[in-house]
């Protein structure tokens, strides 16, 4: 009997025992922050900022939090993390960084390179067998721990430099499964370290048929894209034909919602979806309860979390964070509240007081578990309208269920109209929809849900534009920026110079409708 056919009952087991243990999230916190200033002591970070002084305060959190600066990823490279690429020791965290993760967001910036510790892979695989742990609450059937996982990730052929390898950081991971886990890991190893995203797809949906799939995990615009291929490749009229155990869909990075239709429609039948907050910077919550659309924070798992009030007081109208912020701990948070989220990490070659980017709210305070908002570089704010991410995917969802289509992709800037600004968009459609109907939809659903959009609306901001296009166009322009799968998002907030570029690919590539 394999490990993954013990695993239902053992999991049952252990999951009720953790249930009935409910530890204080403060005393969790502060017992993580003490284990990464002692480990992290004998790095230069560590005796610049004078760790093992912290370690005997009697405040240790509060000085912490006064004597080291919060960074962004610039001033954490400038400053440190520069030198592990170039093989130096003990820099931020203590040894030597072997992988480097290639992200660069949703930003269109050049590629940053995030240290990947042996510690990072470690919290990483951690967060994941607790994540599988609670999948008995599910209801998942106990054969399916038994079927196969499908992750769909960054090639595992990393790119050598001297001293160090250079990848996506799911294809770091891919690279590291451990033994037991393989064979139940799909795409086996031969396709996974294909490096061209097209070519490793075609092998998927040959293969496919020789797989009994009971769980997809991956970005969903990526998921979607090896579904069709499969379907399309062997005449299929849905994944079910050839995967009758596929049962729960494993996503995060995006908003779902404007994918699930499209789900739907290719599986042959709903799914049970478990959302989960991985970045390239270490794996931060999942969700444990079905039903909801929340995930719970993983506080005791090698990351000390603050957050930063997403307003005025802390970031400037481009997003960017201002000097000596205010950051509050896990005690001190309310619901309902933005934030953007502060880590300090053994994952990231040693990342401390980091702004990962990230903004999520707080919807239950007492379980510690958060919604993801947004970035705090995608939002609009031209003329002080404030229109977060999450309010455009709360008004793609609205067009989708008005008229009844598939909006995977979406992308917005604020562009000069006469002497005032407005809003345009390109918007992935399938079917492509009257974007005249799409607008008015789309306007008036942003209207409601945000007051602040309502009021400039009615003044400076004019009337929005909207471009319906294919789909496909995003893909294209992905692979184009050799962003194709792994990690890579489509950006929803362009600056003005990527929008110029975006458009003029547009003009090239596609016929918009405009009826």
């Amino acid at each position: 009997m394999s490990i993954l056919d013990k695993f239902p009952k053992r999991a049952q087991r252990l999951g009720t025992r953790i249930k009935r243990y409910q530890p204080d999230p403060v005393k969790q916190q502060e017992r993580t922050l003490r284990k990464l200033l002692r480990r992290a002591a004998p790095s230069a970070f560590g005796q610049y900022y004078n760790f093992k002084k912290l370690l005997r305060s009697p405040q240790m959190v509060e000085d912490f939090i006064d004597k080291v600066p919060a960074h962004d990823y610039d001033s954490m490279y400038d400053r440190w993390w520069h030198m592990t690429l170039d093989n130096v020791e003990n820099v931020s965290w203590r040894g030597r960084v072997k992988y480097f993760a290639l992200s660069s967001g949703t930003s269109g910036a050049a590629s940053k390179h995030i240290p990947v510790t042996e510690d990072m892979l470690r919290v990483m695989r951690r967060g994941a067998l607790r994540m599988f742990i609670n999948l008995p609450r599910f209801g998942l059937k106990p054969e399916i721990y038994t079927k196969g996982m499908l992750m769909l990730g960054g090639t595992t052929s990393l790119k050598a430099e001297e001293g160090h390898f250079l990848g996506d950081l799911s294809g770091i991971n891919a690279s590291r499964i451990p033994l037991w886990l393989r064979p139940y890991y799909k795409p086996d190893a031969e396709i996974c370290r294909i490096d061209d995203w097209n070519e490793r797809i075609e092998e998927i949906a040959k293969n496919a048929p020789n797989w009994d799939v009971g769980f997809m995990a991956g970005i969903p615009a990526w998921v979607q894209l090896a579904l069709e291929k499969i379907i399309e490749y062997h005449g299929l009229a849905t994944i079910q034909d050839i995967w009758p155990n596929l049962t729960m869909y494993l996503h995060g990075g995006v908003h779902f919602e404007p994918y699930k239709r499209s789900f739907e429609k290719l599986v042959g039948r709903p799914l049970i979806y478990l959302d989960t907050y991985l970045a390239s910077e270490g794996f931060f919550a999942y969700q444990v309860r079905p039903d909801t659309g929340t995930m719970k924070l993983i506080l005791n798992s090698g990351v000390f979390f603050e957050f930063i009030p997403f307003n005025e007081n802390n970031f400037d109208l481009d997003g960017s964070l201002l000097d000596k912020p205010e950051a509050l701990t896990i005690a001190e948070v309310k619901e309902g509240v933005d934030y953007a989220l502060l880590i300090s990490t053994s994952t990231c070659g040693g990342a401390w007081r980091y702004l990962i980017g990230d903004t999520i709210r707080f919807i239950d305070k007492a379980k510690s578990e958060i919604i993801i908002t947004g970035r705090t570089k995608h939002y609009l704010s031209i003329c002080g309208e404030h229109l977060s991410v999450e309010n455009m995917n709360e008004g793609i969802q609205k067009v989708e269920e008005e008229l009844d289509v598939s909006i995977p992709e979406f992308t917005v800037s604020a562009v000069e109209s006469g002497n005032f600004f407005t809003h345009k968009w390109y918007i992935g459609c399938k079917p492509l929809a009257n974007s005249e109907q799409v607008r008015s939809v789309l306007d008036q659903r942003l209207k409601d849900v945000n007051d602040d959009y309502a009021t400039e609306r009615a003044s400076v901001l004019q009337d929005i534009q909207v471009k319906v296009i294919a789909p496909d166009i995003f893909y294209h322009w992905q692979e184009k920026q050799g962003k194709m799968g792994g990690q890579n998002k489509f950006p929803r907030v362009m600056n003005k110079e990527q929008f110029r570029e975006w458009e003029a690919f547009v003009q090239q590539h596609s016929v918009t409708i405009n009826i």
